[in-house]
């Protein structure tokens, strides 16, 4: 029903790993096959492409679904409509940064202090120009293909560059003077597909399975039985996304208790719980969590 493109590169691993933990596992005969399956009757195509392409062609129809970045969407200005962010990216669950760095001894502490003809590296070109139009500012702005923070000083006088936690502009001597975007990871899909009700309903199902994938990360389920007379000490210290379950087991003198609770901590919860009456207590993991 649905073709779906997903993105290669930064964003590859994590994404194989989020549709994995969702039971859309994509397989490949290799890392280096463009082309994918999920066995999932909601899916019959699946590429793994840049992911700065994937608005476009999304935009285009040649895809229904897929998965890329704000930025890029941003930086294309493809009309696609989105599904929701997926609150992950390559190292952390942050989203990442466009931003405008540049060397820690260069003289500008704002974007309006940059001096026309300044020499800007970017492999956003489009929104670097917009961004410095706003700004009243008149650059040279030279495209990048990568590496951009090793153009500074001696090719380019600044970047906007990406940045997820900005160790890579700190070693290479460079400080940030502006955020152009904030961006996370979105799953979008072509308009007029989206307009189509049995592949919008296909398109939310994934999504739904997908955040809640996200959802279930760093987060186990506890489970434990309690004495009655223990059981107000054990639920005052027990955590919960809502509120804990409590049974009353054969006898009525037991409950069991289980809650969703976050996996850190959880080495210092258990034994309080222990402490406070608990036994029995089982940590189990979550794949998934939907509301």
């Amino acid at each position: 029903m649905l073709s779906l493109v997903l993105p290669k590169g930064s964003l590859e691993k994590a994404t194989t790993q989020l549709f994995d933990a969702a039971d859309l596992t994509v397989r490949r005969a290799s890392d280096r096959d463009y082309r994918a399956s999920i066995d999932d009757p909601r899916i019959d195509r699946v590429r793994v492409l840049r992911p700065q392409e994937i608005p476009t062609y999304l935009e285009q129809g040649l895809f229904d679904l897929g998965i890329t970045g704000r930025d890029w969407i941003t930086e294309t200005d493809a009309d696609v409509v989105s599904l929701g962010e997926l609150q992950y990216s390559k190292a952390t669950s942050n989203p990442v940064r466009v931003i405008m760095a540049v060397p820690n001894d260069a003289p500008w502490e704002k974007v309006s202090d940059l001096p026309e003809g300044v020499r800007i590296s970017t492999e956003f070109p489009a929104m670097t120009e917009r961004f410095l139009e706003r700004h009243g500012v008149k650059a040279k702005v030279v495209p990048s293909y990568g590496a951009t923070e090793a153009k500074v000083p001696d090719i380019v006088d600044a970047i906007v560059d990406l940045t997820e936690t900005g160790s890579s502009l700190r070693k290479n001597g460079l400080r940030i003077l502006d955020t152009l975007l904030t961006s996370y990871t979105e799953l979008v899909a072509n308009r007029e597909a989206y307009e189509n009700a049995d592949k919008r309903a296909a398109m939310e199902d994934i999504a739904l399975l997908l955040q809640g994938a996200i959802r279930a990360r760093g987060n186990v389920l506890l489970k434990l039985n309690v004495a009655q007379a223990d059981l107000r000490a054990v639920l005052d210290i027990m955590p919960s996304m809502s509120s804990p379950t409590v049974t009353s087991l054969a006898g009525g003198e037991h409950n069991a208790v289980e809650s969703v609770v976050a996996k850190r901590g959880v080495n210092t919860l258990i034994p309080a719980l222990k402490a406070a009456g608990a036994h029995d207590i089982l940590e189990i993991p979550i794949s998934k969590i939907v509301d």
